[in-house]
């Protein structure tokens, strides 16, 4: 079953913004998905998935 829940990440929690109908306890994948409405407008007329690509490799090129 796929839920996506948009969450905020404090101090080693992933925090969900609503509630989510889940049992306490009940194990699940996240799968993390940055928010990349930060960037709009700063490459001009990049769609979403160009800011998402360009994430990407800005991640791995920082990697040591």
């Amino acid at each position: 079953m796929l839920i996506i829940v948009e969450a905020v990440y404090e101090n080693g929690v992933f925090k969900p913004l609503k509630k989510v109908k889940l049992k306490d306890g009940q194990k699940v994948k996240i799968r993390i998905e940055l928010d990349v409405s930060k960037y709009y407008g700063a490459f001009g007329k990049a769609s979403v998935k160009e800011l998402k690509e360009l994430e990407d490799e800005a991640q791995i090129q920082s990697k040591p």
